[in-house]
């Protein structure tokens, strides 16, 4: 099983120079979480969704993008692609030819189809589940994304005022809810301070400068108004093909892990489950 056989050939990139509200709108309307920058048909960075949410008021590509990305060849292994992934918590690795040129890019969600096609039968409680937290549902957007910023993690599960899973919340979801606000400063700056002999007669040289500000804003109103509320959920000893076949099939990042009484008791993503195929003894040929 090759890079190749699963890499997503149809590649949505963008060229220095470029802008961050071009990115803002490819990930949109395509809901994918980043995607690869090129100078001169070679790849130099990766944009992806957290960039735009941590540097909200960048607005150059160049300055945006994760620079010198890691990168593989066509004729890698799945396993090696997997491994490179979970090492250094990646989602997607642009995909290059010889020459460095962009032939293809290979993501988790590419990976997750290759994990369901091997039928692995062991249950996902023994390696693969997160302990999580959740957010309470009237939680304004602003304060959940700080909190996803924090804690580094993609998605976290809504609950209702009596504590059920009432949805979830993911990067995407704040992407698709995000808006560009443009807004006028102001900056006073003085050539004489209250320490200056020169300034006790109140004479001072003024500046004025406004500028303006463009930022990625999350609007203020409250998460479940952003969220998922049809929530597919898992029991701890369903496999680990049966939950990357679910998730394949309902283009998911992560499902809520729920015990016997349909309780939530942690998260299973996507980037946790592909760590089989580093694990998996003899897989020198996945």
């Amino acid at each position: 099983m090759h890079v190749i056989d699963y890499m997503t050939k149809d590649v949505v990139s963008v060229e220095i120079p470029s802008n961050r509200d071009d990115i803002l709108k490819i990930l949109k309307r395509t809901g994918i979480s980043g995607v690869p920058v090129l100078e001169k048909g070679k790849v130099v960075g990766v944009v992806t969704r957290k960039d735009l949410l941590r540097k909200s008021e960048e607005t150059q590509v160049a300055l945006l993008m994760s620079r010198s990305p890691i990168v593989i060849s066509a004729a890698a292994t799945i396993a090696e692609a997997a491994t490179l992934m979970s090492k250094d918590n990646f989602r997607r690795l642009p995909v290059v030819d010889d020459d460095g040129k962009l032939v293809g890019l290979i993501s988790v969600a590419d990976i997750i189809a290759a994990v369901a096609q091997l039928r692995i039968k062991d249950e996902i409680k023994d390696h693969c589940v997160s302990t999580t937290f959740a957010l309470w549902e009237e939680t304004p957007l602003p304060l959940v994304g700080r909190i996803m910023e924090i804690s580094d993690v993609e998605a976290v599960p809504i609950m209702d005022d009596k504590g059920r899973v009432a949805g979830i919340i993911s990067e995407r979801d704040l992407i698709r809810s995000s808006h560009i606000e443009d807004s006028v400063e102001v900056s006073d700056f003085s050539n004489g301070t209250d320490d200056d002999e020169w300034t006790w007669e109140s004479i001072r040289d003024m500046h004025v400068i406004s500028y303006g500000v463009s930022k990625v804003k999350l609007p203020e109103r409250p998460v479940k108004t952003a969220m998922v509320r049809n929530v597919i959920t898992v029991p701890k000893n369903a496999t680990v093909s049966e939950c990357a076949l679910l998730m394949k099939r309902s283009r998911l990042d992560q499902l809520p892990v729920v015990n016997g009484d349909k309780k939530l008791i942690a998260m299973l993503f996507d980037r946790d489950l592909i760590r089989v195929l580093c694990e998996e003894p003899g897989n020198n040929n996945l």
